[in-house]
């Protein structure tokens, strides 16, 4: 680089306008259009056909409608709770001689009980024989498996309360009263009330999950509650604990789930919950996932047209630290090539926080190549994106063997990162709770307390304060703000994780980049604070708002379920609207965003892409959420080639870094890396591109971003086109003053 004071020398720019992907393929709508209508069918099938197996159990049946029910004191079976139970509160609303509270138990594996024999009926239900338990996972309430139309209750408060809102862990809406509520709630309070589950099928039924309303002002949740199945919900057996109906001990606060194991697996369609007691004050008030494994019945429509299955050789599973780690290795192993695992520090526990990179060349950054990161667990609790991510690195490594044209030219063209585990201290409490028994924020923040998500310096205000002040001449720039010099004290309230990954954000050159999170489906996009300060929800788009738009659009596009509109809602929002996008700051206002940080101090397009309504899945729905998330995960990588990519250097042809790069019309810059080569994320039009840097005279062309209206075959990005590569030269100004023509970098 030039020193001042010398003779200026002209600024060559060398700029390609890149290939950039669009995608045009949809998520892949499920294929019945009454996909989530009320069926009809014949129930004789179900409990008529006979099942050498099981042997039929017909315990004695309550009274029908409009009698009271005798109620036996029985002992509470101790439950299974995520983290130590509070004290019971000293009063509760129930029938005379409420049970006493049982003894909590944290065994894993029960043996059953001895059957008992009753005459046969036709309404029996089965018990099955096991010597010791069988692990059923959930039959899918919190994950949306089960679908409105199979929930269903005696009375209910309000719509907003209804059956469908009795779900596990769901949230409710900021304006409580509203549609959007944290529970079924009963319209009376009386032992008459009930909630219950249409399996449609002939399930096992092994165990009931309960919470109770999530409520910032009211507390609500059952303290005890009986279990009733059938065949034809006409007919109820009511569980029992030797000649008496067993009464299971509920909830004594309302967020700890707590697991009660049915003493012997009972065998039906329907399952039904009937609150016994509940806290004093309250209401009955309940979350619920009920424990499952469906018998195998070919016959079955409702099943065989939902099953999700994957072709896919992966490791389904959850990892936890050491497992996670002995993965990343056996895919280092496998493909030495093109793997590196390194590690960009450490947590406050000391774990280190491994990152696997993928590429033709790893270990180096490539002149005109761009760099892309994938980061997942930001909250230890939102496990789904990291498993999700370790998925990913296995299939990459596989497909890239198998010479999968599209994956080696991924590969090949890009610097990939994948960083699965951000809070790895987080996490770790979270295993420890398991995929139910976690709640809703077990193992969200770091070992100090930390939200990750919301720990970066705030760099919004900065810049937006500068420009309300325009009569101050010294300006903030438009990009590449610096961090405030409190952020970077001792002292500051910012966690080893954050400043790990401000310095690898600092050191690599990212161009794009996607943080995993969970708890919703949505791809969020920045800004995530509001320039409003006495706004809590406000649409605040960033000068790159279209390009923003996009790159969300092409993840949730792409998704299988993301963009369905006839899908339920997770919690509260419905993102149809947008596609299933959405502007963070118009959602919920966060100041220092991961995004937002990225955005306004680093090159790198940061979006936070929420993969699922579970934050925490039973290991038996990953094969289904990879299906549901592998080809967006791939298609976003790809994007990282959209807009235009150069290289700017000097009269002697030596790269220059940290030259500015200006788009007309845009009020946002970036700048080169060591090298001088850079890449500008652009939707296709055509632009008007200046480089400029200190010591040197700027350099202006026009480039253009279009489409190739040419046919793309199947072996490339299944629906997505590659856009044109436009012909053109710039020119620098050689000796003699003669323009001397500079190649453009080759894609």
């Amino acid at each position: 680089m030039s020193r001042p004071g010398t003779a200026t020398p002209a600024l060559a720019l060398v700029l390609l306008a890149v290939t950039l992907a669009g995608v045009g393929a949809q998520g892949a709508a499920l294929e019945d259009p009454d996909y989530y209508g009320q069926e009809i069918w014949s129930r004789e099938p179900y409990y008529a056909r006979p099942e050498p197996e099981l042997e039929t159990f017909s315990p004695p049946l309550p009274a029908g409608p409009g009698e009271e029910w005798e109620r036996r004191p029985q002992e509470p079976r101790p439950p299974k709770r995520a983290t130590k139970p509070k004290k019971a509160p000293k009063r509760e609303k129930s029938a005379p001689e409420p049970p006493p509270p049982g003894k909590h138990s944290n065994k894993k594996v029960m043996r059953t009980k001895s059957s008992e024999k009753a005459a046969n009926d036709d309404h029996s239900v089965r018990v099955a024989h096991e010597d010791v338990r069988e692990s059923c996972p959930p039959l899918g309430l919190e994950t949306l498996k089960i679908t409105d139309f199979q929930l269903h209750a005696s009375t209910v408060k309000r719509y907003g309360l209804g059956a469908h809102r009795g779900r596990l862990n769901i949230q409710a809406g900021i304006n409580e009263n509203d549609f959007y509520d944290g529970a079924w709630c009963a319209g009376r309070n009386d032992l008459q009330q009930w909630i219950e589950v249409d399996a449609r099928r002939l399930t096992r039924f092994t165990g009931v999950i309960t919470q109770g309303r999530n409520s910032l002002w009211l507390s609500d949740w059952v303290t005890s509650y009986k279990v009733m199945v059938s065949n034809d919900s006409h007919t109820w057996v009511t569980v029992k604990n030797g000649s008496g109906d067993m009464i299971f001990e509920g909830n004594s606060e309302k967020e700890i789930p707590v697991l009660n194991e049915l003493p012997v697996p009972m065998v039906a369609r329907y399952i039904r919950i009937n609150p016994q007691s509940w806290f004093d004050n309250g209401s009955i008030c309940m979350r619920m996932e009920i424990l499952g494994c469906p018998l195998p019945d070919p016959n079955n429509y409702y099943h065989r047209r939902n099953e999700m299955t994957t072709t896919d050789d992966l490791d389904f599973k959850h990892h936890n630290y050491k497992e996670m780690r002995q993965l990343m290795k056996v895919v280092n192993e496998m493909c030495p090539n093109i793997t590196r695992i390194y590690n960009i520090g450490k947590s406050h526990q000391g774990l280190k926080l491994y990152a696997v990179e993928i590429s033709d060349h790893p270990g180096e950054h490539e002149v005109g190549e761009p760099e892309f990161h994938y980061i997942a667990g930001a909250h230890g609790n939102e496990v789904l994106g990291r498993e999700l991510l370790l998925l990913l690195v296995q299939f990459v490594c596989q497909e890239y063997l198998a010479r999968n044209a599209r994956i080696v030219h991924l590969v090949e063209e890009t610097r990939i990162h994948v960083l699965p585990s951000l809070n790895p201290d987080g996490y770790e409490k979270a295993y420890e709770g398991g995929s139910e028994l976690g709640g809703w924020s077990l193992g969200r923040w770091t070992h100090d307390g930390i939200d990750i998500n919301n720990n970066f310096p705030d760099l919004n205000t900065l810049l937006w304060e500068a420009e309300d002040r325009q009569n101050v001449p010294r300006k903030v720039p438009n990009h590449y703000i610096a961090i405030p010099e409190w952020f970077l004290s001792e002292n500051a309230t910012v966690a080893a994780e954050t400043r790990a990954v401000i310095a690898w954000m600092e050191k690599i050159p990212f161009v794009l980049g996607g943080n995993l999170q969970g708890g919703e489906l949505v791809v969020a996009y920045p800004y995530d604070l509001v320039r409003s300060p006495w706004k809590t929800q406000e649409h605040t788009p960033t000068p790159d708002d279209h390009v923003f738009r996009w790159l969300a659009y092409s993840y949730a596009s792409t998704h299988r379920l993301m963009t369905d509109a006839r899908r339920r809602v997770c919690h509260t929002e419905d993102f149809q609207k947008e596609e299933g996008t959405v502007n963070g700051a118009s959602w919920h206002t966060v100041a220092g965003s991961l995004n937002d940080f990225s955005y306004l101090h680093t090159n790198c397009f940061e979006l936070s892409i929420y993969v699922g309504c579970d934050k925490y899945p039973h290991e038996s729905q990953l094969p289904e959420e990879w299906e549901n998330n592998r080809e967006s995960l791939i298609v976003f990588m790809e994007q990282v080639h959209r807009g235009i990519k150069g290289l700017v250097r000097d009269s002697h042809g030596k790269g220059i870094p940290n030259a500015i790069i200006s788009v007309e019309g845009i009020n946002h810059d970036i700048r080169t890396a060591n090298d001088g080569d850079y890449w500008r994320l652009l939707n296709p039009g055509e632009y008007v591109v200046t480089a400029k840097a200190e010591g040197f005279t700027a350099s202006t062309k026009n480039c253009m971003v279009g489409y190739d209206m040419g046919a793309t075959s199947k072996e490339k990005l299944m629906g997505v086109r590659e856009l044109s590569k436009p012909t053109w030269e710039s020119e620098r100004e050689g000796e003699g003053g003669e323009p001397v023509r500079s190649e453009p970098l080759a894609a």
